[in-house]
């Protein structure tokens, strides 16, 4: 199977690819984790989204690049129900999680966020031991019958988190009182310990430092398979290096979308060329 991950330099322009590269391109055919059909928001009267079509698979990293005030981040919030969270915000179309209405009158919406879970643009550590932090999903959930089942929930998304031979030894301290990096990481170990089938990333690197950003991007790639991925990203070489599939975004609507490889190389829209190379955005 072709490798969709492209190096992180330079961000270019390539030839159309050959009638062979096309044949051997991943289909879009299986069924996808979560589709996302029509799907237009509103805020009041002014529309945010217009349109939108989307699928999301459980083999791949899906990022949704433009500029700011596009909808990237709005649409990534429909996908896990917190725009209800906006007494104002109206959304129109079909969301389904493997097959499933998630927008249905009988889906619980505590058990929606549980299986699409988010990580936000800043870390957001709740002000409780790191233990407590990574445990409070499990526990709420009922995902563990003793303490012991518990610790090793909180061991086992530590260590996925790339974050248990950091913190094995400082459980009890406070979850703010790590680096912005480890917050970050110690968010994503809280998402994963409730053993989460979607995990929604909105620009989760903006707020961090080059090595930060890098060791969040290798925990990306080793997500990667055991969860569907989509992330929110301003930054163009960041989506090339951690992505599959991309969605381009301008004035609320999908441009584009398909694989990373060819978004970035051989991109069909004007629109996307010029966005990608910098005229604007």
């Amino acid at each position: 199977m072709e490798d969709d991950n492209l190096p992180a330099e330079p961000v270019s322009f390539a030839s159309p690819a050959t009638a062979h590269e096309q044949a051997e391109q991943v289909s879009d055919d299986r069924t996808p984790k979560m589709r996302a059909e029509s799907i237009s928001v509103f805020y009041g009267p002014k529309q945010a989204i217009k349109n939108v079509s989307i699928n999301i698979h459980d083999d791949r990293v899906t990022a949704f690049i433009g500029p700011s005030g596009c909808g990237k981040s709005t649409f990534l919030r429909c996908l896990n129900r917190m725009n209800d969270t906006i007494p104002a915000a109206r959304v129109t179309g079909l969301i389904e999680l493997d097959g499933h209405d998630i927008n249905a009158p009988d889906m619980d919406v505590v058990q929606l966020r549980a299986r699409v879970g988010m990580v936000f643009q800043k870390p957001n550590p709740f002000p409780k031991s790191i233990f407590e932090n990574v445990a409070y999903g499990p526990r709420i959930h009922g995902l563990a019958n003793s303490k012991n089942e518990l610790a090793e929930i909180v061991e086992k998304s530590l260590k996925r988190a790339g974050l248990w031979d950091e913190v094995k030894d400082r459980l009890n301290e406070s979850g703010t009182a790590l680096s912005g990096g480890q917050q970050q990481r110690l968010c994503i170990a809280r998402a994963i310990a409730v053993d989460p089938e979607v995990i929604l990333m909105d620009e989760p690197c903006s707020a961090l430092d080059p090595i930060a950003t890098a060791k969040i991007e290798e925990l990306i790639h080793e997500l990667r398979g055991r969860y569907a991925i989509a992330i929110v990203t301003h930054n163009m070489q960041q989506a090339a290096r951690v992505s599959q599939r991309t969605a381009f975004f301008h004035l609320g609507e999908l441009v584009e979308y398909g694989k990373t490889s060819e978004i970035f190389t051989n991109p069909r829209e004007q629109r996307t060329q010029d966005y990608i190379t910098g005229r604007y955005g």
